[in-house]
Protein backbone atom coordinates (compact mmCIF):
# COMPACT_ATOMS: atom_id res chain seq x y z
CA UNK A 1 0.00 0.00 0.00
CA UNK A 2 2.01 3.27 -1.01
CA UNK A 3 2.62 5.83 1.82
CA UNK A 4 0.10 8.45 1.92
CA UNK A 5 2.05 11.92 2.22
CA UNK A 6 0.00 14.81 4.25
CA UNK A 7 -0.01 17.91 1.99
CA UNK A 8 1.82 20.53 2.71
CA UNK A 9 0.15 24.30 4.30
CA UNK A 10 1.65 27.12 4.41
CA UNK A 11 2.63 27.08 8.20
CA UNK A 12 4.97 24.20 7.83
CA UNK A 13 6.45 25.55 4.81
CA UNK A 14 6.91 28.66 6.77
CA UNK A 15 8.62 26.94 9.56
CA UNK A 16 10.55 25.04 7.10
CA UNK A 17 14.44 26.22 7.94
CA UNK A 18 17.72 25.31 6.07
CA UNK A 19 19.69 22.65 7.25
CA UNK A 20 23.22 21.23 6.58
CA UNK A 21 22.00 19.54 3.29
CA UNK A 22 19.22 20.96 1.13
CA UNK A 23 16.40 18.55 1.34
CA UNK A 24 12.17 18.37 0.20
CA UNK A 25 9.29 18.25 1.52
CA UNK A 26 6.17 16.71 -0.21
CA UNK A 27 3.05 17.94 -1.33
CA UNK A 28 2.20 14.58 -2.90
CA UNK A 29 1.63 13.72 -6.84
CA UNK A 30 5.20 14.50 -7.49
CA UNK A 31 5.14 18.05 -6.19
CA UNK A 32 7.62 18.99 -3.86
CA UNK A 33 8.97 22.25 -2.35
CA UNK A 34 12.89 22.63 -2.20
CA UNK A 35 14.83 23.83 0.77
CA UNK A 36 18.24 25.24 0.12
CA UNK A 37 21.24 26.05 1.93
CA UNK A 38 20.51 29.56 1.37
CA UNK A 39 17.10 29.61 2.82
CA UNK A 40 15.80 30.27 -0.49
CA UNK A 41 12.35 27.51 -1.03
CA UNK A 42 11.33 26.91 -4.47
CA UNK A 43 8.92 24.11 -6.13
CA UNK A 44 9.93 20.90 -7.79
CA UNK A 45 8.04 18.61 -9.97
CA UNK A 46 9.17 15.17 -10.54
CA UNK A 47 7.68 13.04 -13.45
CA UNK A 48 8.70 10.31 -15.51
CA UNK A 49 8.55 11.34 -19.36
CA UNK A 50 6.14 10.05 -21.78
CA UNK A 51 7.64 6.74 -23.40
CA UNK A 52 11.29 7.29 -22.30
CA UNK A 53 9.93 6.80 -18.67
CA UNK A 54 12.75 8.88 -18.07
CA UNK A 55 12.91 10.83 -14.34
CA UNK A 56 12.94 14.80 -14.86
CA UNK A 57 12.30 17.47 -12.42
CA UNK A 58 10.63 20.46 -13.62
CA UNK A 59 10.71 23.93 -12.04
CA UNK A 60 7.42 25.56 -10.59
CA UNK A 61 9.31 28.54 -9.06
CA UNK A 62 9.92 30.26 -6.22
CA UNK A 63 7.85 30.60 -2.69
CA UNK A 64 6.40 32.81 -2.06
CA UNK A 65 6.48 34.13 -5.19
CA UNK A 66 4.60 30.67 -6.39
CA UNK A 67 2.17 29.88 -3.60
CA UNK A 68 1.06 26.97 -2.42
CA UNK A 69 -2.22 26.88 -4.71
CA UNK A 70 -0.18 28.21 -7.23
CA UNK A 71 2.26 25.12 -7.09
CA UNK A 72 -0.58 22.67 -6.97
CA UNK A 73 -2.76 24.64 -10.37
CA UNK A 74 0.76 23.69 -12.02
CA UNK A 75 1.19 20.50 -11.27
CA UNK A 76 -2.64 19.23 -12.06
CA UNK A 77 -1.51 21.27 -15.31
CA UNK A 78 1.28 19.09 -15.35
CA UNK A 79 -0.54 15.88 -15.21
CA UNK A 80 -3.01 16.67 -17.67
CA UNK A 81 -0.37 17.11 -20.31
CA UNK A 82 1.45 13.84 -18.81
CA UNK A 83 -2.43 11.92 -19.50
CA UNK A 84 -2.04 13.43 -23.28
CA UNK A 85 1.83 11.93 -23.36
CA UNK A 86 3.20 15.45 -23.24
CA UNK A 87 6.13 16.06 -21.67
CA UNK A 88 5.18 19.56 -19.58
CA UNK A 89 9.16 20.47 -19.60
CA UNK A 90 9.47 19.82 -23.16
CA UNK A 91 5.66 21.58 -23.76
CA UNK A 92 7.34 24.70 -21.51
CA UNK A 93 9.79 25.06 -23.33
CA UNK A 94 8.42 25.65 -27.14
CA UNK A 95 5.90 27.85 -25.55
CA UNK A 96 8.41 29.95 -24.24
CA UNK A 97 10.49 29.58 -27.41
CA UNK A 98 7.32 30.26 -29.75
CA UNK A 99 6.30 33.53 -27.24
CA UNK A 100 10.29 35.00 -28.04
CA UNK A 101 10.07 34.40 -31.81
CA UNK A 102 6.29 36.24 -31.46
CA UNK A 103 7.53 39.07 -29.94
CA UNK A 104 10.46 39.03 -32.54
CA UNK A 105 8.08 38.58 -35.50
CA UNK A 106 6.44 42.44 -35.65
CA UNK A 107 5.43 43.85 -38.16
CA UNK A 108 8.45 46.37 -39.05
CA UNK A 109 10.70 42.63 -38.64
CA UNK A 110 8.13 40.84 -41.12
CA UNK A 111 7.95 43.78 -43.64
CA UNK A 112 11.54 43.62 -43.90
CA UNK A 113 12.08 40.19 -44.91
CA UNK A 114 9.31 40.70 -46.86
CA UNK A 115 10.92 43.88 -48.98
CA UNK A 116 14.12 41.06 -49.56
CA UNK A 117 11.94 39.64 -51.61
CA UNK A 118 10.28 42.31 -53.22
CA UNK A 119 12.58 44.37 -54.11
CA UNK A 120 13.95 41.40 -56.99
CA UNK A 121 10.85 41.74 -58.20
CA UNK A 122 10.32 45.54 -58.59
CA UNK A 123 12.15 48.59 -59.46
CA UNK A 124 14.57 49.79 -57.12
CA UNK A 125 12.60 53.27 -57.19
CA UNK A 126 9.58 51.37 -56.72
CA UNK A 127 10.52 49.14 -53.86
CA UNK A 128 11.48 52.28 -52.00
CA UNK A 129 8.27 54.14 -52.80
CA UNK A 130 6.32 51.47 -50.97
CA UNK A 131 8.94 51.08 -48.08
CA UNK A 132 8.66 54.77 -47.31
CA UNK A 133 4.73 54.19 -47.70
CA UNK A 134 4.75 51.22 -44.78
CA UNK A 135 7.23 53.10 -42.56
CA UNK A 136 5.08 56.45 -42.95
CA UNK A 137 1.96 55.21 -42.36
CA UNK A 138 1.91 51.66 -40.93
CA UNK A 139 5.20 51.30 -38.38
CA UNK A 140 4.42 54.25 -36.22
CA UNK A 141 1.02 52.38 -35.02
CA UNK A 142 1.80 48.40 -35.67
CA UNK A 143 5.55 47.91 -36.38
CA UNK A 144 6.38 46.80 -33.11
CA UNK A 145 3.29 44.84 -32.91
CA UNK A 146 4.03 41.02 -32.93
CA UNK A 147 2.28 39.86 -36.38
CA UNK A 148 0.04 37.46 -34.88
CA UNK A 149 -1.87 39.93 -32.61
CA UNK A 150 -2.78 41.95 -35.24
CA UNK A 151 -6.60 42.75 -35.65
CA UNK A 152 -8.27 44.20 -38.34
CA UNK A 153 -10.02 46.92 -35.89
CA UNK A 154 -6.74 48.41 -34.74
CA UNK A 155 -5.27 48.61 -38.46
CA UNK A 156 -8.69 50.25 -40.04
CA UNK A 157 -8.40 52.62 -37.28
CA UNK A 158 -5.73 54.14 -38.20
CA UNK A 159 -6.02 54.06 -41.54
CA UNK A 160 -9.42 56.29 -41.43
CA UNK A 161 -7.56 59.53 -40.70
CA UNK A 162 -5.65 58.75 -44.03
CA UNK A 163 -9.36 58.26 -46.05
CA UNK A 164 -11.09 61.34 -44.55
CA UNK A 165 -8.15 63.63 -46.05
CA UNK A 166 -9.44 61.85 -49.67
CA UNK A 167 -6.64 60.00 -50.26
CA UNK A 168 -8.45 56.81 -51.37
CA UNK A 169 -5.45 55.98 -54.00
CA UNK A 170 -3.01 55.68 -51.07
CA UNK A 171 -5.04 53.90 -48.50
CA UNK A 172 -5.92 51.25 -51.64
CA UNK A 173 -1.98 51.02 -51.87
CA UNK A 174 -1.15 50.73 -48.13
CA UNK A 175 -4.17 47.96 -47.73
CA UNK A 176 -2.55 46.08 -51.12
CA UNK A 177 1.19 46.46 -49.59
CA UNK A 178 -0.25 45.79 -46.06
CA UNK A 179 -1.84 41.93 -46.79
CA UNK A 180 1.41 41.43 -49.22
CA UNK A 181 3.25 41.21 -46.14
CA UNK A 182 0.76 39.55 -43.70
CA UNK A 183 0.27 36.57 -46.91
CA UNK A 184 3.85 36.36 -46.56
CA UNK A 185 3.58 35.87 -42.97
CA UNK A 186 0.87 33.12 -43.70
CA UNK A 187 3.53 31.50 -46.70
CA UNK A 188 6.55 31.46 -44.26
CA UNK A 189 4.61 29.67 -41.12
CA UNK A 190 4.72 32.79 -39.30
CA UNK A 191 1.13 32.88 -39.08
CA UNK A 192 -2.10 30.61 -40.13
CA UNK A 193 -4.24 32.86 -41.62
CA UNK A 194 -4.40 36.27 -43.15
CA UNK A 195 -7.08 38.80 -40.47
CA UNK A 196 -6.63 41.09 -42.55
CA UNK A 197 -7.61 40.18 -45.68
CA UNK A 198 -11.14 42.15 -46.07
CA UNK A 199 -9.67 45.49 -44.65
CA UNK A 200 -9.96 46.99 -48.11
CA UNK A 201 -13.92 46.46 -47.87
CA UNK A 202 -13.82 49.18 -44.25
CA UNK A 203 -12.80 51.88 -47.28
CA UNK A 204 -13.93 54.02 -50.52
CA UNK A 205 -13.12 52.52 -53.59
CA UNK A 206 -11.32 55.19 -55.47
CA UNK A 207 -13.13 57.02 -58.19
CA UNK A 208 -11.46 55.27 -61.30
CA UNK A 209 -9.15 57.89 -63.07
CA UNK A 210 -7.95 56.94 -66.37
CA UNK A 211 -4.62 58.64 -67.37
CA UNK A 212 -5.11 62.02 -70.30
CA UNK A 213 -5.40 60.17 -73.72
CA UNK A 214 -6.46 61.51 -77.46
CA UNK A 215 -8.64 60.56 -79.61
CA UNK A 216 -7.40 58.80 -82.95
CA UNK A 217 -8.77 61.22 -85.00
CA UNK A 218 -6.65 63.55 -83.27
CA UNK A 219 -3.74 61.78 -84.14
CA UNK A 220 -2.60 64.10 -86.98
CA UNK A 221 -2.97 67.13 -84.87
CA UNK A 222 -0.44 65.73 -82.26
CA UNK A 223 1.93 65.27 -85.17
CA UNK A 224 1.46 68.97 -86.34
CA UNK A 225 2.40 70.16 -82.89
CA UNK A 226 4.98 68.07 -82.53
CA UNK A 227 6.75 69.13 -85.99
CA UNK A 228 6.26 72.76 -84.87
CA UNK A 229 6.93 72.60 -81.13
CA UNK A 230 9.91 74.40 -79.34
CA UNK A 231 11.53 71.46 -77.56
CA UNK A 232 15.03 69.66 -78.01
CA UNK A 233 15.57 67.21 -80.73
CA UNK A 234 16.54 64.52 -78.25
CA UNK A 235 13.10 64.88 -76.44
CA UNK A 236 11.12 65.30 -80.12
CA UNK A 237 12.58 61.80 -81.27
CA UNK A 238 12.21 60.59 -77.65
CA UNK A 239 8.07 61.27 -77.91
CA UNK A 240 7.54 59.54 -81.43
CA UNK A 241 9.79 56.74 -80.56
CA UNK A 242 7.34 55.73 -77.47
CA UNK A 243 4.74 56.57 -79.87
CA UNK A 244 6.08 54.15 -82.50
CA UNK A 245 6.93 51.10 -80.01
CA UNK A 246 4.16 51.64 -77.75
CA UNK A 247 6.35 50.96 -74.94
CA UNK A 248 6.44 52.91 -71.59
CA UNK A 249 7.72 56.02 -70.61
CA UNK A 250 10.24 54.60 -68.70
CA UNK A 251 11.30 52.07 -71.14
CA UNK A 252 11.41 54.50 -74.20
CA UNK A 253 14.03 56.81 -72.10
CA UNK A 254 16.03 53.87 -70.62
CA UNK A 255 16.67 52.48 -74.18
CA UNK A 256 19.91 51.84 -74.27
CA UNK A 257 22.59 51.02 -78.01
CA UNK A 258 23.12 47.69 -77.07
CA UNK A 259 19.77 46.76 -77.19
CA UNK A 260 18.77 47.21 -80.31
CA UNK A 261 19.79 44.71 -83.53
CA UNK A 262 19.36 46.34 -86.62
CA UNK A 263 20.42 43.03 -88.09
CA UNK A 264 17.53 41.25 -86.55
CA UNK A 265 15.39 44.21 -86.65
CA UNK A 266 14.68 43.95 -82.52
CA UNK A 267 14.87 45.83 -79.29
CA UNK A 268 14.68 44.00 -76.58
CA UNK A 269 13.76 45.67 -73.26
CA UNK A 270 15.17 43.72 -70.23
CA UNK A 271 13.03 42.42 -68.07
CA UNK A 272 14.26 44.41 -64.94
CA UNK A 273 13.72 47.61 -66.99
CA UNK A 274 9.71 45.99 -67.22
CA UNK A 275 6.66 47.04 -64.90
CA UNK A 276 6.71 43.43 -64.37
CA UNK A 277 10.01 40.95 -64.24
CA UNK A 278 9.13 38.08 -64.40
CA UNK A 279 7.21 38.20 -68.11
CA UNK A 280 10.63 38.47 -69.04
CA UNK A 281 12.47 40.48 -71.31
CA UNK A 282 10.23 41.97 -74.03
CA UNK A 283 10.95 41.94 -77.71
CA UNK A 284 9.78 45.34 -79.99
CA UNK A 285 9.63 44.49 -83.43
CA UNK A 286 11.67 47.37 -84.99
CA UNK A 287 9.81 49.10 -88.03
CA UNK A 288 11.38 51.19 -90.98
CA UNK A 289 10.15 54.09 -89.40
CA UNK A 290 11.60 53.30 -85.82
CA UNK A 291 14.65 52.67 -87.65
CA UNK A 292 14.67 55.55 -89.35
CA UNK A 293 14.66 57.36 -85.55
CA UNK A 294 18.17 55.36 -84.76
CA UNK A 295 19.56 56.93 -87.81
CA UNK A 296 18.50 60.08 -86.92
CA UNK A 297 19.67 59.96 -83.63
CA UNK A 298 22.75 58.02 -83.87
CA UNK A 299 25.13 61.51 -84.64
CA UNK A 300 23.44 62.35 -80.98
CA UNK A 301 24.33 59.67 -79.50
CA UNK A 302 25.95 56.64 -80.67
CA UNK A 303 29.05 56.92 -78.87
CA UNK A 304 26.96 57.03 -75.70
CA UNK A 305 25.50 54.09 -73.56
CA UNK A 306 22.27 55.89 -74.36
CA UNK A 307 19.55 56.20 -76.94
CA UNK A 308 18.15 59.31 -75.45
CA UNK A 309 20.59 61.00 -73.25
CA UNK A 310 20.36 63.13 -70.61
CA UNK A 311 20.78 67.01 -71.41
CA UNK A 312 22.90 67.98 -68.38
CA UNK A 313 24.67 64.66 -67.64
CA UNK A 314 24.95 62.71 -71.64
CA UNK A 315 26.25 59.99 -69.68
CA UNK A 316 23.30 59.17 -68.31
CA UNK A 317 19.22 58.16 -70.14
CA UNK A 318 16.45 61.16 -70.17
CA UNK A 319 14.23 61.63 -67.33
CA UNK A 320 11.13 59.61 -67.76
CA UNK A 321 8.71 62.24 -67.64
CA UNK A 322 10.57 64.33 -70.15
CA UNK A 323 8.03 63.29 -72.67
CA UNK A 324 5.35 64.05 -70.31
CA UNK A 325 7.14 67.78 -69.45
CA UNK A 326 6.90 68.51 -73.12
CA UNK A 327 4.01 67.73 -74.00
CA UNK A 328 2.51 69.92 -71.33
CA UNK A 329 5.01 72.87 -72.88
CA UNK A 330 2.54 72.25 -76.27
CA UNK A 331 -0.36 72.39 -74.68
CA UNK A 332 -1.51 69.22 -73.82
CA UNK A 333 -1.92 69.78 -69.79
CA UNK A 334 -4.36 67.34 -68.83
CA UNK A 335 -5.26 66.91 -73.00
CA UNK A 336 -2.56 64.14 -73.07
CA UNK A 337 0.67 62.38 -71.76
CA UNK A 338 3.40 59.88 -72.74
CA UNK A 339 1.42 57.01 -70.86
CA UNK A 340 -1.50 57.80 -73.05
CA UNK A 341 0.34 57.24 -75.90
CA UNK A 342 -0.14 53.51 -75.65
CA UNK A 343 -3.86 54.50 -74.83
CA UNK A 344 -4.02 55.75 -78.58
CA UNK A 345 -2.36 53.05 -79.72
CA UNK A 346 -4.29 50.19 -78.28
CA UNK A 347 -7.71 52.12 -79.11
CA UNK A 348 -6.75 52.77 -82.96
CA UNK A 349 -5.64 49.45 -83.10
CA UNK A 350 -8.53 47.41 -81.63
CA UNK A 351 -10.62 49.34 -83.52
CA UNK A 352 -9.16 48.57 -87.11
CA UNK A 353 -10.07 44.64 -85.64
CA UNK A 354 -6.54 43.12 -85.29
CA UNK A 355 -6.46 40.19 -82.93
CA UNK A 356 -6.33 41.84 -79.18
CA UNK A 357 -4.35 38.88 -78.21
CA UNK A 358 -1.78 40.19 -80.24
CA UNK A 359 -2.31 44.11 -79.62
CA UNK A 360 -2.15 43.39 -75.72
CA UNK A 361 1.44 41.13 -76.67
CA UNK A 362 2.26 44.36 -78.03
CA UNK A 363 1.55 46.22 -75.20
CA UNK A 364 3.54 43.75 -72.93
CA UNK A 365 0.14 43.47 -70.81
CA UNK A 366 0.73 40.46 -68.91
CA UNK A 367 -0.97 36.94 -69.55
CA UNK A 368 -1.81 35.10 -66.24
CA UNK A 369 -1.39 32.08 -68.71
CA UNK A 370 2.42 31.11 -68.32
CA UNK A 371 1.95 28.58 -71.47
CA UNK A 372 0.54 31.15 -73.47
CA UNK A 373 2.80 33.65 -72.20
CA UNK A 374 5.93 31.64 -73.93
CA UNK A 375 3.96 31.08 -76.41
CA UNK A 376 3.61 35.14 -77.47
CA UNK A 377 7.30 35.56 -76.67
CA UNK A 378 7.91 33.59 -79.95
CA UNK A 379 5.15 32.93 -82.50
CA UNK A 380 3.43 36.09 -81.63
CA UNK A 381 6.04 37.84 -82.93
CA UNK A 382 5.82 38.02 -86.75
CA UNK A 383 2.00 38.75 -86.12
CA UNK A 384 3.11 41.86 -83.79
CA UNK A 385 5.78 42.77 -86.64
CA UNK A 386 2.63 43.38 -89.15
CA UNK A 387 0.67 44.85 -86.35
CA UNK A 388 3.64 47.38 -85.60
CA UNK A 389 4.49 48.25 -89.44
CA UNK A 390 1.10 49.06 -89.66
CA UNK A 391 1.03 51.10 -87.00
CA UNK A 392 3.98 52.86 -87.93
CA UNK A 393 2.61 53.65 -91.37
CA UNK A 394 -0.48 54.98 -89.76
CA UNK A 395 1.80 57.56 -87.95
CA UNK A 396 3.38 58.52 -90.92
CA UNK A 397 0.22 58.85 -93.25
CA UNK A 398 -0.92 61.51 -90.03
CA UNK A 399 2.03 63.33 -90.05
CA UNK A 400 2.13 63.57 -93.99
CA UNK A 401 2.71 67.54 -94.19
CA UNK A 402 4.24 67.88 -90.82
CA UNK A 403 7.87 66.37 -91.71
CA UNK A 404 8.36 63.42 -88.92
CA UNK A 405 11.80 62.39 -87.61
CA UNK A 406 10.58 58.83 -88.46
CA UNK A 407 9.37 59.54 -92.23
CA UNK A 408 11.44 62.66 -92.84
CA UNK A 409 14.35 61.11 -92.83
CA UNK A 410 13.68 58.34 -95.04
CA UNK A 411 12.98 60.79 -97.42
CA UNK A 412 16.02 62.79 -97.16
CA UNK A 413 18.17 59.01 -97.31
CA UNK A 414 16.31 58.35 -100.40
CA UNK A 415 17.36 61.48 -102.08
Amino acid sequence: MPKIVPPLTDSKIQSAKPREKEYRLSDGAGLYLRVRLSGTKDWIFRYKAPFSGTRKDMSFGIYPRVSLADARGKRENAHQLLAKDIDPKAHKAELTRTAAQDLSNTFAHVTGDWMRVKSTKVSPKYAEQIESSLTNHVFPHIGKRPIKDITPAEVIEFLKPIEAKGNRETIKRLCQRINEVMEFAVNTGLININPLAKISSAFLTPATKNLPTIKPEQLPKLMQDLSTASIKLVTRTLIEWQLHTMVRPSEAAMTRWDEIDLENKTWTIPAEKMKKKNNGDHVVPLTPQTIALLDFIKPISQHREFVFPADRNPREHTNAQTANMALKRMGYQNILVAHGLRSLASTTLNEQAFDSDVVESCLAHIDSNSVRRAYNRTDYLERRRKVMCWWSEHIERAATGNMSLANGTRHIRAL
